[in-house]
C-alpha cells in the first residue's frame, strides 16, 4: 500500500480510460487503482452528466420533498426493504447504531418497463411531479453507463478481463437514491447523537456521487483523521462499497464516511444529495479473488453472494425488519 496521506482525494478524467491512447488509459487505471487502494474514494469529470440533466433532476428531486408529509408518505411501500419509492425520516441508521439518521430519501432502480424480464420491483414515482420519472431513470443510466467504464479500469487494475463486471452489472440490483437532508429549526427536537448520516461503508461495489447542495461529506483517512471530500461542479465523486472490498480482500478499500450535521446557525437549511449505488445480480460470486490472498494478506471473508450479503446489511441498517 502506498503511504501517501491525502489531504483530498485524488482527481481523473474518465476520457483518458475511454480514449485510444494506451498510455492515457493505462495511466487512468493506475491512479484510480492506487486511490482505491488507498484512501478508496476519487473524483471523475466526464461522466456524462449534462449541466441540464443536473438541474432537471435537483429540481424535481426538491419538489418531491416539499410535498406535505402526508403524500410523501404515500409513495412508502412495506416490505421492499426501501427498495422501491420513499423511506421517511429516520427510518434508516448506520450499521452498529440506533439512532436514526437526520435524512429521508427516495429510491429507483432498473427500468423494468423496459425490459419486463428482469428480477426486480417496479418503480414507484410521484404523480405529483412529472419530471422526476424522466429526470431519475436518465440520471441512473447516465451514471450505470459511466459505472461500467469505471469497473473496466477496476478490472484492469485487479489483472482480471477488462469486461469481467459487465455481465453482473449491466442488469445489476443498482439504485438511485435522491436524499434530503432535512432542515432543523429546533434543535431540541434532534435525538441525543443524530447526524444526517452517521459513519458508514456503502453496501455496493461503487457509489458515483453527483455533487451535493451543500458541505458535509467527510471521509475517514487511515491515520484516523476525517477529511472533507470536496469535487468541483463539473466532477462526481465515486467511492469502493463493501462488496467490492470483499471481492478484493481489502486491496481495494471501503471507506468509513458520514455527513455532519451543518453549524448551528445553518441547522435549519437543507442538504440534497444523489448517490448512485451500482449493484450487481443477487447471484454474483463475492468469493474473494484468488489473486487478492497470499501469505501477507489471508483470505479475511466467508463466501457469499451479493443477494444474502445485501440482505443481512439491510437488517443491520434497519431497513429490512425481521419478525
Amino acid at each position: 500500500m502506498s503511504d501517501i496521506l491525502y489531504d483530498e482525494i485524488p482527481a481523473v478524467d474518465l476520457n483518458d480510460f475511454t480514449s485510444n491512447d494506451e498510455l492515457r488509459k493505462q495511466t487512468f487505471v493506475q491512479t484510480l487503482g492506487a486511490a482505491f487502494n488507498n484512501i478508496g474514494f476519487v473524483a471523475v469529470k466526464n461522466h456524462g452528466l449534462s449541466e441540464k440533466l443536473t438541474h432537471n433532476l435537483y429540481q424535481s428531486v426538491k419538489q418531491f420533498f416539499d410535498l406535505p408529509q402526508a403524500t410523501k408518505s404515500n409513495y412508502e411501500v412495506q416490505n421492499l426493504g426501501g427498495q422501491r419509492g420513499y423511506t421517511s425520516k429516520g427510518k434508516e441508521h448506520a450499521k452498529g447504531r440506533n439512532i436514526g439518521d437526520l435524512k429521508e430519501f427516495y429510491h429507483v432502480g432498473q427500468d423494468i418497463d423496459r425490459d419486463s424480464s428482469l428480477p426486480y420491483p417496479p418503480n414507484i414515482f410521484p404523480q405529483e411531479v412529472p419530471e422526476f420519472a424522466p429526470a431519475t431513470l436518465e440520471a441512473f443510466r447516465t451514471l450505470e453507463t459511466a459505472g461500467i467504464e469505471i469497473l473496466r479500469a477496476i478490472a484492469l487494475y485487479l489483472e482480471l478481463d477488462e469486461f469481467y463486471f459487465d455481465d453482473k452489472v449491466k442488469v445489476g440490483n443498482s439504485i438511485l437514491r435522491a436524499i434530503h437532508y432535512f432542515p432543523i429549526d429546533n434543535p431540541q427536537d434532534v435525538p441525543e447523537g443524530a447526524v444526517r448520516a452517521a459513519a458508514h461503508g456503502d453496501i455496493n461495489l461503487i457509489t458515483l456521487l453527483m455533487g451535493a447542495s451543500a458541505e458535509g461529506l467527510q471521509i475517514l483517512r487511515r491515520d484516523g483523521k476525517w477529511i472533507p471530500v470536496t469535487a468541483l461542479p463539473n466532477q462526481i465523486v465515486v467511492n469502493v462499497g463493501d462488496m467490492l472490498e470483499r471481492l478484493t480482500n481489502q486491496k481495494l478499500k471501503s471507506t468509513l464516511h458520514r455527513v455532519v450535521n451543518p453549524p448551528h446557525e445553518l441547522l435549519n437549511t437543507p442538504r440534497y444529495s444523489v448517490p448512485f449505488f451500482m449493484h450487481p445480480v443477487s447471484q454474483m460470486n463475492l468469493s474473494c479473488l484468488d489473486s487478492c490472498i497470499d501469505q501477507s494478506n489471508p483470505k479475511q471473508f466467508e463466501d457469499i453472494t451479493a443477494g444474502e450479503f445485501l440482505n443481512q446489511r439491510l437488517r443491520e441498517i434497519g431497513l429490512i425488519k425481521d419478525l
